[in-house]
Order: C-alpha cells, then structure tokens, then sequence
C-alpha cells in the first residue's frame, strides 16, 4: 500500500520542524509541527482546565466516546497500517496487527471505563464505615517508542481516558505520523482537543524535563530503555509522580530435551524475528538443553533461511529494516564481537545487500555468557545460542541479567513446568508460547 498521509491535517505538517524518513529507503516522507518546552507547557495548563469536564462525565458517556475512536481506527486501518511501515519499517502484516492490537486497548478500556468500582471495607469501630472511591489521578502524560508508534500509545491513553484523566503524548521523533493520525481519529470521536495531544519535538530532552517537573502532570508512563527511565524516575521525585516504567528486556528462549522442538522453532520464529527482532519483549537469549541442542538448531536454521528480507511496504516482506543506521551498526558490532570472542555464525551474521539499514537473519551457536550480545538488548534479527546442561544451570544463566521483562521456555515434563515457571525472575513468563 502506498504511503499517504490523508489522515494528517494541514496543521500537523510544517515546512520546517521534524522531518521523517522511510528506513526502508532513507527516503524524505513529511516535515511536522513541532512543540517547544514552553508551548508543552501551555498544552498541560490547558488539559489541567480541561480534567475537570472530562472527568465529570459519566463513565457510560466517556467509554462511549472511547468506543467510537476504537471504530474510526479500526476503519482506517491500512491507511495506519500503512504509515506504521512508512515510518518504522515494519513489515505491513505486522503492521496491519498492530493497528488491531492499538484498537483492542481502546475497545477493553472503554468497557473498563464503567467497571471502576469502589469498596465498603469492614470497619474498625461501631458507627462507622470506611469506603474507597476511585478517582481521576488529573493529567497524565506518557513517552512512547518507535517500535510499536501505535499500540504503545493506545495502551497508555486509553486507561487513563477511560478513568477521566486527559493524556499528552511525546512520540518518539522517528515514528511522529501515526501518532498525529490517531490524535485526527481521537478528536473526531469526540474526546476534547484539550483531552487528548499528540506533541511532537526536536527537544525531547526539554520536554521530558517538563513532563516530569510540571506540578499539574499527575503521573508519568514511559516504555523505552532503562537508562532513560533512571533519568526520568529521578526527575519525577520532586513532585513525587506516580510513574509506570516498561524498560529494557533480555528475555531468554528455554529450550529443554523434553521439548516439542517443531513448536518450540516456531515459538522461536514468532518470538525471534517479529519486527526484525525490534521489540522489548522479544527473545534475546536461546538457551538449548545439549540432548536437544543440534536438532533444535538445525531446525531453527532451516526456517529462518526461509524468510524475505525487504522493503515492509512490499508483498511477502517477512523482516524489514532497523529503524535506521545505528540501529545496524549496534547489532553488527555485537556479532563481531560474539564472533571474535569464540561464537559461530550458522546463519547470517551481516549486512544485508539491500542497504544498510538491513541486516540478514542471523543464528550464532556456541555463545558464552561473557560475550556481550549474552548481556545487550539486541534488537535486531540475531538468534545467539547457548548451551546448558541441566535445569538448575539454564535458570542460573537465564536469572543472570537486570532486565526482568519476559521469559519463554518450552517443555513437556509438568512438574519441571511448575518448577521453573516460579524460578524464572521475569514478569511475564511464556510457557511453550513464543
């Protein structure tokens, strides 16, 4: 589908201001407006003033304005669809996925919205009854990444709209486009321009800053990388903001000798290559039991040699571009040095002749836990392979990071299910599900 941008209105784009580019081919797609820290702030004081509206509407009224926007993108959605792979790369099947996946939060929400329920607590003392009210928290603002420029903002509006709180969006500066389209879809619903901004800057820094040190911004919610999310929880600490933070990932792929090892290489496949390997939650470590180690390997290869690297915005294109140059570099600099320190390449292991912000599919065997691809986030199209030995060895190397996100493992035995599921020190723990 060819790029458009009919879902953008004349004021968001701009003859000077943040120009966005296709990683596909480096090539110029708009210029849109951009915000200042002093006009952000202008944009808080105002949903401030706008909260008090917002949240005095019944919350049957509210989830119907949030239905309505969950319908208007839902039919707009090869044109989003369409301008997620302009913008970021991604393949258009995936993106297509994302625009439904962006729609279901506002659909959930919207039925959540009227499900805010309080509580009658026991009381304490005769005469007396404790009762808990849920409340707007007042204006929310949230930072969102590249790499999912749609569902991670309709994750993060759609609760706080459907409670009554107004939600201003800094996107990331590489994928503005189908942000801007879903601020167009959100005010033609009928959430309040005030409700409900998208502000897109050169200065995100700056706006970052204001974000957390306005008095009015009652809670922060940023999915990006851990050492932002250091800077920006230290920032929120003098006006003491609630914060919710989805930070790094380094999520490893278990693969133990009772395996089903043909559901496990799909697993791997849909955990491994979604998005060129660019998501947060993404498998970042393969650790194979070694009685399963050579089979599940040469299986993997086999189905990862299989797929069509290209342009997203072409049929049949299974893994797109990194979002841009040094996106390539880092993931190339990390299989030099796995390979350099002993690893080898089964698969891949370089450029793509497509241009360089393509890199091939790549699986890497005999990756050792002191190499820094065992410790990185990758997110790029690399499989790094580890062997083990027992169970209590893959849990040692798979609890051996910071980054807690996700964890997948695949085996037949129930107990051992059990056992490790509660072992692994992760959030969200896929058991045989990639």
């Amino acid at each position: 589908m060819a790029f458009d941008i009919s879902l953008l209105s004349s004021e968001m784009t701009a003859d000077t201001g943040l120009d966005v580019f296709n990683p596909a081919n480096q090539h110029y797609l708009t210029t849109v407006r951009t915000f200042s820290a002093d006009m952000v702030t202008e944009i808080i004081d105002a949903a401030h003033i706008a909260r008090t509206a917002w949240a005095a509407r019944p919350a049957k009224e509210r989830a119907g304005v949030l239905k309505a926007w969950n319908a208007l993108i839902l039919a707009n959605k090869d044109a989003l669809a369409a301008l997620i792979t302009a913008e970021c790369g991604k393949p258009l099947t995936e993106a297509a996925g994302e625009v439904a996946y962006a729609a279901a939060f506002i659909e959930w929400f919207a039925e959540e919205a009227k499900r805010a329920y309080g509580e009658v607590i026991p009381n304490h003392a005769v005469g007396k009854r404790l009762i808990t009210l849920k409340q707007p928290i007042g204006v929310t603002a949230a930072i969102t990444p590249w790499n999912f420029p749609l569902a991670m903002i309709t994750r993060k509006a759609g609760p706080a709209l459907a409670a009554g709180c107004p939600m201003i969006v800094k996107p990331a500066e590489a994928t503005p486009l189908s942000a801007l389209a879903l601020e167009t879809l959100a005010h033609e619903a009928g959430i309040p321009r005030d409700v409900f901004r998208v502000v897109t800057t050169t200065q995100p820094h700056d706006v970052g800053k204001v974000f957390c040190n306005h008095p009015d911004v009652r809670k922060l919610s940023f999915t990006g990388s851990t050492a932002v999310g250091k800077i920006l929880l230290a920032q929120c600490a003098g006006t003491v903001k609630r914060v919710s933070m989805e930070l790094g990932g380094n999520a490893p792929f278990i693969v133990f000798d009772d395996a089903d090892i043909d559901a496990a290489v799909e697993g791997a496949m849909a955990s491994k290559y979604r998005n060129a390997g660019q998501t947060c939650v993404c498998a970042n470590r393969f650790l194979v039991q070694d009685g399963v180690h050579d089979a599940f390997v040469e299986a993997f290869a086999d189905k990862v040699r299989s797929l069509t690297v290209g342009d997203g915005a072409v049929d049949g294109t299974e893994i797109g571009p990194l979002i841009n140059k040094a996106g390539a570099d880092k993931v190339e600099q990390l299989v030099h040095q796995a390979v350099s320190g002993g690893a080898d390449i089964k698969l891949g292991g370089h450029r793509h002749p497509l241009g360089e912000t393509y890199f091939q599919p790549t699986i890497l065997t005999g990756v050792t836990p002191d190499m820094d691809i065992a410790h990185a986030e990758i997110f790029g199209p690399v499989a790094p392979i580890f062997k083990f030995t027992d169970e209590a060895d893959a849990i040692r190397i798979a609890n051996d990071t910071p980054y807690g996100l996700a964890a997948y493992f695949y085996a037949g035995n129930i107990t051992r299910i059990w056992r490790v599921m509660e072992a692994l020190e992760y959030g969200m723990v896929g058991v045989n599900e990639g």
